[in-house]
């Protein structure tokens, strides 16, 4: 299953991931820097992909005010390729295969799913300050309205 949930001012656990390009990407090398963290569970599905091209059609706000966005999911790397192709993403998305990072921030666990309890990928959203630690961690969100809630709380709504 998965650790105990992160709070507000946690150090964001690092990790490296390979991107849709099979690229590394380590969360620490990022300091300096605003970090939107999503968790989704699968590339392609509905809820992710509206979920992804919300991120996508407002990336403008987050990156105009020093935020980088990143997605991740369980999927693996030529999954994640042909997601960021078929839907035009303008920002990175990581394959967890191993569930090791999503464990870390408390987002692999039990959840509904169309009324039934199973276990897989807890749709979750951190931010993570310049100084690496967790200025919010919000689970279990909802696909839609999730980007516009977070550019309000975080004042990019100008």
């Amino acid at each position: 299953m998965t650790d105990a949930r992160l709070t507000t001012g946690d150090l964001a656990p690092d990790f490296t991931l390979d991107d849709q390009d099979g690229q590394p990407v380590t969360l620490s090398s990022l300091r300096g820097s605003k970090v939107v963290l999503y968790f989704y569970p699968e590339a392609m599905t509905p809820g992710c992909t509206t979920e992804a091209c919300d991120f996508r059609d407002n990336l403008n706000s987050f990156a105009s005010a020093g935020i980088r966005v990143l997605g991740v999911s369980k999927d693996d790397v030529p999954k994640l390729k042909r997601f960021a192709e078929r839907d035009r993403l303008n920002f990175t998305v990581l394959s967890d295969k191993e569930l090791a990072v999503q464990q870390r921030y408390g987002v692999w666990g039990e959840k509904m799913l169309y009324g039934k309890i199973v276990i897989g990928s807890i749709r979750s959203t951190f931010v993570i300050g310049e100084d690496g630690r967790i200025e919010r961690a919000l689970y279990n969100v909802k696909a839609t309205g999730h980007v516009a809630r977070l550019r309000r709380e975080l004042g990019l709504d100008a």
